[in-house]
């Protein structure tokens, strides 16, 4: 996955606040009071969210499952004079040195999970990761946005330097929209050379997600709408989730002599 896409990644999405995301996403982390400590971003793609939290003060450490998008994050962070862990792993088997404040999971990490079964490894992942009273938060598109927005709809950009193609393909059955991405890029010599990419999504009910929280133990499960602070209407197209590790109880039980 994300292969080719690796090269020609940042140029498409060029035009998405990260300065905004990323200014939201520290609103989530005070929310859930996971501002101290070390915050994990899984799936953090060419780390551009990531080097914005570290510039904000999170002792951060971005992971992913393709080393061409870690590669591109590492170069990021090292020109803007950052140190950041980059790490390859699957996010259903997320493994770190120590416990962590917050994992995230942004930008449609989530979506990409394409079982319920994948799902469950990683929430249990995420919740043996945290420390007690940590904090899970994700972003996901919603099943409105990944049938009506995306659908079985094509798409496409021409600009100078790149231009694009993407085809939709939307099944009820399994609720997952396939995109085949045909990516057109102009080299130094004018000629354009071509690169294709497929991914598929898959469209997580809000009840599946909750679920899945629950059994891995999560509790104080929230969601916000349209990166806002408010619930999400019928028609949001992505929907920010935060749960928290619960706290361990305290004892007051005796030893036993």
């Amino acid at each position: 996955m994300y292969t080719a896409f690796a090269s020609v990644y940042d140029r498409l999405m060029s035009d998405v606040d990260y300065d905004g995301w990323a200014a939201y996403y520290a609103a989530l982390l005070r929310r859930c009071g996971a501002e101290k400590g070390p915050v994990c971003e899984c799936a953090c793609g060419t780390g551009s969210l990531t080097v914005r939290l570290r510039e904000k003060g999170y002792q951060i450490t971005g992971t992913d499952i393709s080393q061409d998008m870690l590669s591109i994050a590492l170069t990021k962070a090292r020109e803007r004079g950052l140190q950041i862990p980059f790490v390859r792993q699957d996010m259903c088997h997320l493994t770190l040195h120590r416990r962590q404040a917050a994992v995230l999971a942004t930008c449609d990490g989530v979506n990409y999970l394409l079982t319920p079964e994948r799902a469950r490894l990683f929430f249990r992942a995420a919740f043996a990761a945290l420390r007690p009273g940590g904090a899970l938060i994700f972003d996901v598109s919603t099943p409105w946005k990944l049938q009506n927005t995306l659908g079985d709809r094509t798409l496409g950009s021409q600009e100078e330097e790149i231009s694009y193609i993407w085809q939709n393909a939307f099944h009820a059955h399994s609720r997952t929209v396939d995109m085949r991405l045909s990516f057109f890029v102009r080299q130094q010599d004018g000629r354009y050379i071509r690169l294709e990419e497929t991914q598929t999504q898959r469209a997580h009910s809000r009840e599946e997600l909750t679920k899945y929280m629950e059994e891995a133990g999560f509790g104080h499960i929230r969601f916000y709408g349209n990166r806002t602070l408010r619930a999400p209407g019928q028609k949001a197209e992505r929907w920010h989730i935060t749960a928290i590790r619960p706290k361990e109880k305290k004892t007051n039980a005796q030893p036993t002599l």
